[in-house]
């Protein structure tokens, strides 16, 4: 990102421990407006932990947080969300039987009438989330069916729209393509271009480099609670970022043990055939020379 630029959030070698466990360390990452951080890794590498640290849900040990260039202490999620950092986690947090509209609003809800009369604002919902999806170039066929009939592409731009609606500034991404097909996933990364035309800070954590390669402009590679760096789309080839979620030395070890194991496979099977041989030679009827009659 631009060195200019004052980063929507950034966090400066941050550490979390759990008792001896070390989850994360010596951590740093920056996100402008109208960037796609990709957050890479594979299972175990503590992406889930640091999301949980800048979502509000664990507090730092060690390192600095900062929201526009302030330091801050996050002590809820609800802290995280009053300054603009929304995350989208697997879950969704959907009612499933709840229409779309309902769950747009989902702990929000606008309202009419007055006292005991106060009800639920269906007419008013109904119009602004058709609004806010179709901003994201999202079109619900009806926002009164049950947000269970939806795809989980549409389930996930629904999420994504309901927390940019409510002021998310930056959007955390957890693992959105998941458990997705191919042409699902396709349509998240559409409205995850989406979010970042409208300049929102998107930290997309994944697993899956062929989903975070086409949309990030930078990406965060973690291995087992560290970071290997920061890499601009321009300076590291897909194949190398698999590399590094990987481990380089782990790769290369692993090439070197198949190869052995491989030799050993092979003068095996040299041997169970040189076995093989003795034991039909073994098993040849003796030749008996003919008896002659006295």
């Amino acid at each position: 990102m631009n060195n200019n630029q004052t980063p929507l959030i950034e966090v400066q070698s941050i550490s979390k421990y759990f008792g001896n466990v070390i989850a994360l360390e010596d951590i740093s990452l920056r996100v402008g407006a109208g960037e796609v951080m990709c957050l890479l890794g594979d299972n175990g590498a503590g992406k889930s932990t640091l999301i949980k640290v800048l979502s509000g849900v664990h507090q730092h040990d060690k390192g600095h947080m900062l929201v526009e260039g302030k330091e801050v202490h996050f002590t809820s999620p609800r802290d995280a969300l009053e300054h603009g950092i929304a995350t989208v986690y697997q879950d969704l947090a959907m009612i499933p039987l709840m229409s779309v509209s309902r769950n747009f609003f989902l702990g929000s809800e606008p309202t009419t009438g007055w006292g005991p009369f106060r009800r639920f604002d269906v007419e008013l919902a109904d119009r602004v989330t058709r609004q806010e999806l179709s901003k994201m170039g999202i079109e619900i066929r009806d926002t009164a069916q049950a947000v269970g009939t939806l795809s989980g592409g549409e389930r996930q731009s629904v999420a994504i729209a309901r927390a940019i609606y409510f002021g998310a500034k930056v959007l955390i991404l957890d693992e959105p393509t998941s458990a997705l097909g191919v042409k699902e996933a396709s349509v998240v990364l559409r409205y995850i271009a989406q979010a970042r035309a409208r300049g929102i800070g998107v930290i997309f954590i994944t697993h899956n480099v062929h989903h975070a390669y086409p949309i990030g402009d930078y990406f965060t590679i973690l291995n087992r609670g560290r970071s290997y760096g920061t890499f601009a789309k321009a300076d590291v080839t897909r194949e190398e970022v698999v590399a590094m979620m990987a481990g380089g030395e782990e790769l290369q070890e692993l090439s070197h043990e198949l190869e052995e194991f491989a030799r050993s496979d092979k003068a095996l099977a040299g041997k169970l055939t040189e076995m093989g041989h003795e034991l039909e030679d073994a098993a040849q009827p003796a030749v008996t020379s003919p008896k002659h009659d006295e």
